[in-house]
């Protein structure tokens, strides 16, 4: 990878809605955006349309989600498809990254970010959780990406 300054998203899909974070590859710094909602068990396309435009990015970072065990999460194939129409739809660069523990660690930044308790099952919280979620994914790869990056 390029030592040059791109943006990348990062998505943290689910059934329900999905998290969407923006990232940039020479700062490896990436920050929660927006989580957008499922209409009738589809991606609310219209919705990523609008951020797609906005931000540009020049890849596109889907969590997938793996077991403990190193197996397959149930919802592997659904993001696999999810992965692929981002693929068809915008023509970017598509890459998943393992996802796992991602959640946990989402509700740990929330509960550190100031926030005294976070009620995972109120709607505003998980939106909150999905979109550091995908903060998290996308910040994986990041790390991944600049692990074999020598210093000056």
């Amino acid at each position: 990878m390029s030592l040059d300054a791109a943006t990348v998203l990062g998505f943290d899909f689910g059934l329900k809605r999905i998290g969407i974070a923006v990232g940039q590859t020479l700062t490896a710094a990436a920050r929660p955006l927006v989580t957008v909602k499922t209409l009738d068990d589809q991606p609310d396309w219209n919705a990523i349309d609008r951020v797609i435009e906005n931000w540009r990015p020049t890849r596109l970072i889907v969590g997938l989600p793996t077991q403990l065990d190193d197996s397959e999460h149930p919802l592997a194939a659904e993001v696999r498809q999810f992965a692929a129409e981002l693929q068809q739809r915008y023509a970017l660069p598509v890459e998943l990254v393992d996802e796992r523990l991602s959640s946990h660690e989402a509700a740990q930044i929330a509960v550190t970010a100031g926030r005294r308790r976070v009620v995972p099952h109120q709607r505003a919280a998980k939106e909150t959780l999905d979109r550091i979620a995908a903060q998290v994914i996308l910040e994986t790869w990041l790390a991944e990406q600049s692990y074999g990056r020598r210093s000056l």
